[in-house]
């Protein structure tokens, strides 16, 4: 990242103190009008706008000159995130090993503890008493499987939280109860939809302006589309943007993903170039050198460049240099944000680095409910790299409409009445597209349209005047729904929440390292943590491994279906696109493994847990006790007995 930083930067001048700092922070200052004078939060938390985001408005960020100061307090940022790694490691148990399950301190102790590493951690009991009053079900099960951001509340589902008004005496109320909303697919292009958002159906309008409020994410320069998935949104994208021959997808991952398989897939089919970063063993940081020679060829066709601030897997955080070094040579930025926390995004300063496209992922309800849809948001110049594609049609955008077993607006009322969603003026602009159509079963393409009345059954038997009259009735409720998950994230903000996961998951990071089996001979750690260790700006999620008293890894797997009988649910991720230089040649034979079904396809099998801003200090705690029971070399064998004692499959380790 050096070259990054010289070319955006002016050199650094001599060290200060951090009240030499301060004084010149204040002189510097001292001239500004009242409303005008920045923060000095705001020169000290530069460096993480560098790193990993501020807690800066975009206004904040845009309106503040960079100088030598700003680059002395970066130093300053430098050396505290510093002393918070080495103070965390080095008060949590303190020259301590646990060799047995039985030995870890109790659920109170072992919270005093916490609090004493991490008093800031007590400023945050206002999630604490939303989850004891909204997420009663988490009182009992442990979730670390969930990524994206929740739209309702557990307590919410229970009761009736959508209110309406109408416009005229006759029409009748709405009775939308949970699970308030459908997704209806239909068939429609990208490019199409984005110049049609103000044809939303009323349930749909009011959840995308809730959702865009959240986000921080302005209606004027972005439209949302929404599809059924994050896959589908990715392969939407690369189906409907411009790849040919010479155009480049740039991807940065360093984990397998369905979602940015499927668009490398397509861009390959479409006869685009397709590359991706690599990352260095051990702490799977960016190859800075190689990515930034892919960014910045010297070639007149570049393209599409998917980057992701944090990795889902590791919880790594990446720069937001990479963006602005994309958009300075030339490509077309998308910015994956599903791994980002509900309150993230007001971080990213849209007003100085606005990606093309931003793909979010959307749930109902934490720990509950992880059905829901994905968002994608295109800066509207961007619409003009968009093609007309027929195969995007079928692909999977959908429209939200209220479900259908608890509306009264007319007792057959179906979403797959949703052609007024796009102007006529748009659907004669393509000569393939000849009308949008849906279906709650799946996309449904224009040469099947015979074929829709048995597929629908009694749906497709309702006249085209009684389909009218229920579009006409839709449109005239107005519908405002309650989307208590994104007020609890809303309330509690960018600040507490980001403060909360920061104490959570370096706590367990230490917690986890101090695991060790017992009589081991090599001194066999039991877990293994890949990307960062302990750190300031560490991402809320975790990729480990557990290995037994011999040094042999437990197959994820079973660690997963373990940890489900234990009320706790953990994801199973493959690392990839590792990287061996240097003093760790040679090291991949004993690393790297084969995935299972492709033996050209090389990484590593891992556990993997995500933090949302609903976890909590016990659900660490649960999950540390419960990967401790691996110290008990029985622990494994009595499980097995007992899934063979359930006709289960057995999982060989």
């Amino acid at each position: 990242m050096l070259p990054l930083f010289r070319k955006y930067f002016k050199r650094r001048p001599p060290e200060n103190t951090k009240e030499e700092t301060e004084n010149n922070i204040k002189r510097y200052t001292a001239d500004m009008p009242p409303e005008n004078k920045p923060k000095i939060s705001y020169y000290i938390c530069f460096r993480s706008f560098l790193t990993a985001g501020t807690n800066l408005t975009p206004v904040e960020q845009s309106n503040q000159t960079i100088t030598g100061t700003t680059a002395t307090a970066t130093t300053t940022a430098r050396i505290s995130r510093s002393n918070f790694s080495k103070t965390t490691t080095s008060s949590l148990f303190p020259s301590t090993q646990f060799t047995n399950h039985e030995s870890l301190p109790s659920m109170s102790d072992a919270f005093s503890i916490f609090l004493s590493v991490f008093p800031q951690y007590g400023g945050t009991q206002m999630a604490d008493s939303i989850r004891h009053l909204q997420y009663s079900h988490l009182s009992t099960h442990a979730c670390f499987d969930y990524s994206g951001i929740g739209l309702f509340s557990h307590s919410q589902m229970d009761s009736d939280s959508v209110t309406t008004s109408t416009s005229t005496d006759t029409v009748p109320p709405s009775c939308l109860k949970p699970p308030f909303f459908e997704i209806a697919y239909k068939s429609a292009s990208l490019r199409s939809q984005v110049q049609s958002r103000d044809k939303d159906t009323n349930l749909e309008g009011e959840i995308r302006k809730r959702i865009m409020k959240l986000l921080s994410i302005s209606d004027e320069e972005y439209s949302m589309v929404c599809t059924a998935n994050r896959t589908t949104a990715f392969r939407l994208l690369a189906e409907s943007y411009s790849f040919k021959p010479k155009i480049k997808l740039l991807t940065v991952y360093d984990y397998e993903s369905e979602a940015v398989t499927s668009m490398i897939e397509t861009a390959q089919k479409k006869g685009a170039d397709v590359a991706t970063a690599n990352f260095k063993w051990p702490g799977l940081r960016i190859n800075t050198m190689k990515l930034r020679k892919k960014l910045t060829e010297r070639k007149k066709k570049k393209g599409l460049f998917v980057f992701p601030l944090i990795s889902r897997m590791t919880g790594t955080r990446y720069p937001y240099l990479w963006m602005k070094l994309a958009q300075d040579h030339g490509w077309h930025i998308a910015l994956d944000a599903c791994a980002l926390g509900p309150k993230d995004m007001d971080s990213l300063g849209l007003s100085l680095i606005q990606p093309d496209f931003i793909i979010c992922n959307f749930f109902k309800v934490f720990g509950e409910n992880p059905s829901g849809f994905a968002g994608l948001f295109v800066k509207k110049p961007s619409c003009e790299v968009l093609e007309r594609s027929s195969i995007a049609r079928s692909i999977g955008i959908v429209s939200i409409v209220p479900a259908r077993r608890f509306s009264n607006i007319g007792e057959d009322y179906s979403g797959t009445n949703l052609e007024a969603s796009q102007p006529l003026s748009i659907r004669n602009e393509e000569e393939e597209d000849l009308e949008t159509t849906s279906s709650f079963s799946g996309p449904i393409g224009a040469r099947n349209r015979e074929n829709r009345s048995q597929e629908l059954g009694e749906v497709s038997k309702i006249s085209e005047e009684e389909r009218t009259q229920e579009i006409e009735i839709e449109q005239e409720i107005r519908m405002e729904i309650n989307c208590h998950g994104l007020d609890h994230a809303h309330a509690l903000g960018l600040v507490l929440i980001s403060t909360r996961l920061r104490c959570i998951t370096n706590w367990l990071v230490v917690a986890l390292s101090k695991l060790r089996h017992p009589n081991s001979t090599n001194g066999y750690y039991l877990v293994r943590i890949y990307g960062p260790k302990v750190k300031f700006d560490h991402g809320p999620a975790l990729a480990f491994n557990i290995f037994d008293w011999k040094g042999e890894k437990i197959d994820p797997s079973l660690v997963q279906k373990l940890g489900d009988r234990s009320g706790i649910s953990l994801c199973c991720g493959f690392l990839k696109n590792i990287l061996f230089e240097n003093a760790h040649q040679g090291e991949e034979k004993n690393v790297l493994e084969k995935k299972e079904g492709d033996a050209n396809d090389v990484g590593i099998s891992v556990v993997n847990v995500s933090f949302g801003f609903l976890s909590s200090f016990e659900d660490a705690y649960k999950l540390w006790v419960f990967i401790a029971k691996f110290l008990d070399a029985d622990f494994l064998e009595k499980e097995r007995w007992r899934y063979m004692a359930l006709n289960q499959k057995m999982v060989e380790i």
